[in-house]
């Protein structure tokens, strides 16, 4: 595949996009960019500072702040200011808080034009909510993940477990139904499929099927967009 691609997965918590994403990228040799951890950052961040309520402090706490995402070795990491924040992005707290910290519309304008930095050359595959249709509408493919609400709440909870955190199974499907409702129903770049996304339902699939199946669509499309990428050239 010579011509570097910009793949954007999107979907709701729990739908597989990281796991999926990340395996992905290592398969084509591309970057990865988790985009939510971004959003995941300046939420612990604010809750840090205690200024979860005040939009404006936030968004100037983020102008001061350095987010930096990192792949290495099949391994993520985000840092902030140089301070690695990988493993406290990952709290029920912030679970509970970034989707209304994320739908702050300033927060998403700085966020989206950095990540957009980041995309520009290709050969990415980068996962979020809005990739597809906001951040790089014009992504060579894109895919929209979904599970079912029990199978995401199943892996969620597992997922919190294997990092030493035994959180309820009703307490994580009330938070991801509420952040679903949120996600969605927020006024800048709402989570939604994009017209031209190829939808999978990760529902059944392990992994494995999941990337699979991704990677072989993404050979169908450079066929089919072959004509054009030389052009390009």
């Amino acid at each position: 595949m010579s011509k570097k691609l910009i793949v954007a997965i999107d979907g709701p918590a729990g739908s597989g996009k990281s796991t999926t994403a990340k395996l992905l990228a290592n398969k084509l040799e591309y970057l990865y960019l988790d985009t939510g951890a971004m959003y995941r950052a300046i939420t612990f961040l604010a809750l840090k500072h205690n200024i979860t309520g005040n939009e404006p402090e936030i968004v100037e706490l983020l102008k001061r702040t350095e987010i930096e995402l990192t792949y290495t070795d099949g391994v993520s990491k985000v840092f902030a200011d140089k301070v690695d924040l990988s493993e406290e992005i990952r709290s029920q707290e912030v679970n509970s808080n970034v989707s209304e910290i994320s739908k702050i519309k300033q927060i998403r304008q700085i966020l989206v034009e950095k990540q957009r930095q980041i995309g520009a050359l290709g050969g990415i595959v980068m996962e979020g909510r809005d990739i597809g249709t906001v951040v790089f509408p014009n992504a060579d493919v894109k895919f929209f993940l979904t599970a079912s609400i029990d199978e995401r709440t199943k892996r969620r909870t597992k997922e919190m477990q294997e990092k030493g955190k035994h959180i309820p199974e009703d307490i994580v499907k009330e938070n991801l139904l509420n952040r679903d409702k949120i996600d969605s129903s927020r006024k800048e770049s709402p989570l939604q499929k994009a017209k031209d996304a190829i939808g999978v339902d990760t529902s059944s699939l392990s992994i494995d099927e999941q990337v699979n199946f991704i990677y072989k669509e993404i050979y169908k499309v450079v066929e089919q967009k072959r004509p054009h990428f030389e052009q390009d050239k």
